[in-house]
């Protein structure tokens, strides 16, 4: 009898070991995906006033799109509410979308197709655990049609007009 209150003690313990640890990588997972988040640099255009106020943005205000567009040859784009997207996903929905995406300007898609499985995993935790926020990013405006948001001229120009100036400032 002693025995086997024993046995079931003892797998208790490992059991709860074993959700310890599972909480543990998790817990990990969602930290990667923050990680990834930084260094992917994709709150720079999917988080709003993120490059203007130096990453310091509240987390809990991170990759709900914008309504600031990029405007080139190919139209206008929007930096897509990314909360909102994960949430419409599965995980493996999500690591699929990403090997497969190919977007228009700026956004850096055969970057995110590189990414490996488990990083991108890591975002995925990252960004659910974010929960729901904001509205859907403005649609796509083809060229020659309405711009109805601000928007950056996102088009390169000529090396003639290069006055010298550097993108590096003294701080």
């Amino acid at each position: 009898m002693r025995y086997t209150a024993l046995i079931q003690v003892f797998s208790m313990f490992v059991m709860l070991l074993g959700l310890q640890s599972n909480a543990s990588a998790a817990n990990d997972a969602v930290a990667h995906g923050e990680y990834m988040i930084r260094v992917a640099g994709c709150n720079d255009c999917h988080t709003p006033g993120y490059v203007e106020k130096g990453g310091n943005i509240p987390t809990s205000q991170w990759l709900t799109g914008n309504s600031l567009g990029y405007k080139g040859p190919w139209g206008v784009t929007y930096p897509a509410n990314l909360r909102l997207l994960i949430q419409s996903l599965t995980e493996d929905q999500w690591v699929t979308f990403a090997k497969h995406l190919q977007a228009r300007p700026p956004m850096p898609w055969f970057t995110l197709q590189i990414i490996s499985e488990p990083d991108l995993r890591a975002i995925y935790q990252f960004v659910k655990s974010l929960g729901p926020a904001g509205v859907i990013a403005p649609n796509f405006v083809p060229p020659g049609g309405q711009i109805k948001t601000k928007y950056i001229d996102f088009v390169p120009v000529s090396a003639k007009y290069w006055k010298g100036f550097s993108h590096i400032t003294a701080q």
